[in-house]
């Protein structure tokens, strides 16, 4: 089965997370997901606040409506506690290829596998359902905690993108880019499964 557009939204199960497609109904679990931590203080990402919450939401399902994102919120499956959000955006079926991006989690579940293994559930779905030839991964160039989770689940860095976009601040940022191919998308999942047997 190809890539096509529009994207039909799927929910994806594992072991220690379940990915729901988004809705109006996760927006008190994610204001309280971004409140741990206070994920919204940092710089170098692009948290909502929970006064934003709302429109952020919006945006997300308006972009899955033009066909160019599929929005998921993150639920822990112990005890169906909303945890954070993730997508596939950057969507070309022509490749194909799209991005795992936009992603943010609580940071008290910083740590314990449910990250890498959202991952592995969207990357397995990417290249086994739709059999894309690539997926990317783009973040700050100076979000080092952001990069090196991405180092971890197997992907390349490709290079760094000078002044490629604007930050939630008013400054242009220089986004790092990785990859992982189809080729080694064995390897890379082999990794991951054995990473969460001791989660």
């Amino acid at each position: 089965m190809t890539i096509s557009l529009p994207l039909t939204p799927v929910t994806l199960e594992g072991r220690l997370v379940r990915l729901e497609p988004l809705q109006h109904d996760h927006h008190d679990g994610l204001v309280e997901a971004a409140s741990d931590g206070e994920l919204w203080d940092r710089w170098y990402t692009s948290v909502p606040e929970p006064d934003g919450m709302p429109a952020e939401i919006d945006r997300r399902l308006a972009l899955q409506e033009a066909g160019t994102m599929m929005p998921f919120t993150t639920i822990r499956v112990s005890d169906d506690a909303v945890i954070g959000m993730t997508t596939f955006m950057d969507i070309v079926p022509s490749v194909p290829r799209l991005e795992i991006g936009s992603t943010w989690n609580r940071e008290s579940v910083h740590g314990t596998g449910t990250n890498p293994e959202s991952k592995l559930l969207m990357m397995t779905h990417a290249f086994e359902t739709w059999d894309v030839e690539a997926v990317r991964y783009r973040t700050h160039k100076m979000n080092l905690q952001s990069r090196t989770a991405i180092e971890r689940l197997g992907a390349e860095l490709e290079g760094i993108l000078r002044a490629d976009s604007m930050d939630a601040y008013g400054v242009v940022r220089d986004t790092a880019q990785y990859s992982i191919v189809a080729r080694t998308w064995p390897m890379v999942k082999a990794n991951l499964q054995h990473r969460l047997r001791h989660r």
